[in-house]
């Protein structure tokens, strides 16, 4: 078993997780971008519209969104894509990432705390909230081990056009009932920004 075989049933029962819905992100304040981001946005958003595959779509909208964010935050992450993640093989909890962001003083070296996982999928959204969920509950036993675990895991399900939030507290599982459109940009750069800068 791996991630990707993770289902939120499946990863409900195996880690005796709680879920709740709620709309966490709904009222938290945009950001606005820096011009040269949103030139590139601008270029490539089109771009993106016709790209068929997955990566195309990840190289063309989340990374770019991603990269924005970490220096709205004053580069207080680094930003890993297609990382292996492997901390519990025996449970399932290993694999890769498509993104993960890490408080890491190493650029190469994924150290604690890792704050949020990202995962790009194509279509819907709700078959990547198990494997999301999943990460994060890695996320936090990767932190604990560590000797440094934190209050919040968040993490992500992005089809680049459409993004939908999650957080983990100890055994609490939050689901942002809503999808938020990639436009405008800055509502999906604020929300990964709170993110980021709540732990």
């Amino acid at each position: 078993m791996a991630y990707n075989n993770f289902t939120l049933e499946t990863v409900k029962q195996q880690f005796g997780l709680n879920f709740s819905l709620s709309p966490f992100c709904q009222n938290l304040a945009s950001v606005r971008p820096s011009a040269t981001f949103t030139a590139i946005f601008e270029e490539w958003f089109p771009l993106a519209q016709q790209a068929r595959s997955e990566k195309a779509k990840s190289e063309l909208l989340v990374s770019p969104v991603l990269l924005e964010v970490r220096k709205l935050t004053d580069n207080a992450v680094e930003l890993f894509s297609g990382e292996e993640f492997s901390v519990d093989r025996d449970r399932g909890l290993n694999g890769f990432c498509d993104f993960l962001l890490s408080r890491s003083h190493a650029p190469y070296i994924v150290e604690a705390p890792v704050v949020m996982l990202v995962e790009a999928k194509k279509g819907e959204l709700d078959a990547g909230l198990g494997q999301c969920v999943a990460e994060m509950v890695a996320a936090q036993i990767f932190n604990e081990t560590a000797g440094k675990a934190i209050p919040v895991i968040y993490g992500c399900v992005t089809s680049g056009k459409l993004w939908q939030f999650l957080m983990l507290e100890g055994k609490n599982v939050t689901i942002d009932v809503n999808e938020y459109q990639i436009t405008p940009v800055d509502r999906i750069l604020g929300i990964l920004k709170w993110m980021i800068d709540g732990v």
